[in-house]
């Protein structure tokens, strides 16, 4: 079984995913088009938080489903919970030994599409 392993810049969240690295995407929504990651997709059981739960922010918007973590203490988005289908997704960059310039096959989202509107 693959183990990829990954953390955050300063290594207060390590986590593992115990899947190959699979389903990368590139998201255009407002969020993913600011932090500019590209991001794989792992089922629940395969994402494994292995330590820096206390260190989690989390950052909810637009609807509130998604939920978006990052470390309190770097700031590195690490990975969320997604809204369109239930599972986690995952910064790629954050993978040991992975490097995101090189990766050049993943799938656009249209996540601006995404987004609701309030009419003011």
């Amino acid at each position: 079984m693959t183990i990829l392993k990954g953390s955050c810049h300063c290594g207060n969240i390590q986590f593992e995913v115990h899947t190959g690295l699979r389903d990368i995407v590139k998201c255009n929504c407002s969020l993913c088009s600011r932090k500019n990651a590209l991001m794989a997709q792992a089922e629940p059981e395969e994402f494994v938080l292995v330590s820096g739960e206390d260190s989690l922010g989390l950052y909810q918007w637009n609807t509130g489903v998604a939920r978006h973590y990052f470390c309190k203490n770097c700031g590195i988005y690490t990975h969320h919970w997604r809204r369109s289908k239930p599972c986690f997704a995952y910064n790629v960059a954050c993978i040991e030994g992975v490097d995101k310039d090189n990766i050049t096959e993943f799938t656009q989202v249209d996540g601006r599409s995404f987004s609701v509107t309030k009419e003011d």
